[in-house]
């Protein structure tokens, strides 16, 4: 197994060599400290998610955990799997800060540090909650704008608010229900994606008043303010006008921030190259464009979601990246911020779905080590006979998947730690697998082969389960593993007391971020001069 020092580590982090540092701890242990350049992928998703983030098998990986309790492990699961140039680094992250490198907590930290540098940078106008509470009592000619996608908009939204998400702002802002007076703000739970989409519009050129606001739903919360819940307020489709005014205002911006743009013959080119460079051509419009018609070999990566955690759609740097858009006008939004990232190798196909293989329906992933494996499957109502003659129900789905939903009886579990945490069942009893990923479900079952315990897995997960009319419970009601694989957001937490605390943490954190990236084992970004309507 090749060791590489943390000095080693910065100087490959800081080069152009295309590299992917892979944190394989969970996220609720990755969330406490991290270097700040990495991906996490935890060793129990390893084989779901490294085909995806990391597809070139001759990519330089290096493994990273706390102090290589887990990296070991991973070494050994990448390379079977005939990835060629992977090291461990020595000492993991303890070392890492030790040599006097930063360290981070939280999830998803260049962007969110991102954020706050370009408010700083370009003064990115912002209003409070009691300023806009104040503006709608007076009914103030303004619009609320949530860039966060659907899901997490229906959790709660600021009242009135209509869901854009972040590049679908400039796209669709031409035809929301505005006039030249309306002061527009843009919001998200925190700070990040209202900072990103108020300045997009800036940037686009966008002509009414354009304001984020501060602290989000966070901080209309902690200002006694009631949210709305589960509505789905959208504004109706572009028009062509729309469109015609929208593509101009990208292709503003884009010039701005100096956007590249290739044909669908140098994209042939590059598939023929991904052997020596990593190539990944992702899909920035909403799911439902993407799965009426798509290119064959594209990923859905909605561009709002994209600039906002970048690491989970690529995990190696330096990689080449081509946004897709048929209609131009998100590729070259996304692209304007990802270029301010200088996180890849940033491109816009200008040609869109034209002169491409082109697929329909939910995207598919490639997954590791079920190939040509048996692997046992019972229906949901064998699963459940089963369970009430003493099989054991695990679910191995997220804790807060399983908080929120799950088969009754079933124990929560996390794969990678399950052989030690059923230390305290009897090994011969018999385990069944359940997840919202059938994937997952099937690679824990495989993880037992070879064992003298019998293993099944629940064809069709939880939703079958559900579909055929089990019975379901919610709350941690059998645990056993710690659920360490999620880092609460502080709208995870259930205590009132808890959100609220955990919110004016997380706000305190993040306008930290600034100064601590300066830090040695931090990042720089790019100044460019555009100007702020502030």
């Amino acid at each position: 197994m090749k060791l590489i020092s943390p000095n080693e580590l910065n100087d490959l982090i800081n080069s152009s060599e295309e590299i992917a540092v892979i944190d394989v701890r969970e996220e609720g242990e990755f969330g406490k400290e991290h270097i700040l350049l990495c991906a996490n992928i935890s060793l129990s998703q390893l084989e779901i998610k490294l085909p995806v983030t990391v597809p070139r098998k001759t990519s330089q990986i290096v493994i990273c955990d706390g102090n290589n309790e887990l990296s070991s492990r991973a070494f050994d699961v990448i390379t079977s799997y005939d990835y060629t140039n992977v090291s461990v680094l020595k000492g993991g992250v303890k070392a890492w800060e030790s040599t006097g490198f930063e360290v981070f907590s939280g999830i998803n930290v260049p962007s969110k540090a991102f954020g706050e540098f370009v408010e700083h940078t370009y003064k990115t106008p912002s209003i409070s909650a009691k300023e806009l509470k104040d503006m709608m009592d007076n009914k103030q000619d303004l619009i609320v704008l949530d860039s966060r996608p659907m899901d997490e908009y229906r959790v709660m939204n600021i009242p009135t608010g209509i869901d854009m998400p972040g590049a679908e702002l400039v796209y669709r802002i031409e035809d929301a229900p505005i006039t030249k007076n309306t002061t527009v703000v843009v919001n998200c739970a925190g700070r990040t994606r209202s900072i990103i989409g108020a300045q997009s519009l800036i940037n686009a050129g966008v002509d009414n008043k354009v304001v984020a606001l501060r602290n989000g739903t966070m901080g209309w919360h902690l200002a006694g303010y009631k949210l709305e819940h589960g509505l789905d307020r959208t504004v109706s489709e572009v028009t062509e006008e729309g469109h015609k005014i929208a593509l101009a205002r990208a292709n503003s911006a884009a010039e701005k921030f100096g956007v590249k743009f290739i044909n669908s013959e140098t994209l042939d080119r590059w598939r023929n190259q991904q052997g020596e460079r990593t190539l990944a051509i992702l899909d920035v419009r909403t799911k439902e464009e993407f799965e009426r018609a798509h290119i064959a070999d594209s990923r859905h990566a909605p561009g709002g979601q994209l600039v906002q955690a970048t690491d989970a759609y690529v995990a190696t740097q330096n990689a080449r990246v081509v946004l897709v858009d048929d209609r131009l006008v998100r590729a070259l939004m996304t692209a304007t911020w990802l270029v301010q990232l200088d996180w890849c190798e940033v491109y816009v196909l200008e040609s869109g779905l034209e002169c491409q293989a082109i697929h329909t329906g939910h995207q598919t992933n490639p997954c590791f080590g079920l190939q040509m494996q048996n692997i046992t499957t019972v229906s949901p109502k064998e699963a459940y006979e089963l369970q009430s003659k003493g099989a054991l129900l695990i679910d191995v789905s997220r804790s807060l998947t399983y908080r929120e939903k799950h088969a009754k009886g079933s124990a929560f579990a996390i794969r990678a730690g399950l052989k030690d945490d059923l230390s305290r069942f009897s090994k011969k009893r018999q385990i069944i697998f359940i997840s919202d990923n059938e994937n997952l479900a099937a690679l824990a079952a495989l993880d037992f082969a070879g064992t003298e315990i019998g293993v099944a897995v629940v064809e069709g997960g939880t939703s079958a389960w559900e579909k055929d009319g089990l019975p379901l419970e919610a709350g941690m009601t059998n645990v056993i593993s710690q659920p360490i694989d999620v880092y609460l957001r502080a709208y995870d937490r259930e205590d009132p007391q808890e959100i609220e605390a955990a919110m004016n943490e997380y706000l305190e954190w993040e306008l930290g971020l600034v100064s601590q990236i300066a830090q040695p084992g931090g990042v720089s970004f790019r100044e460019y001069p555009i100007q702020s309507d502030s």
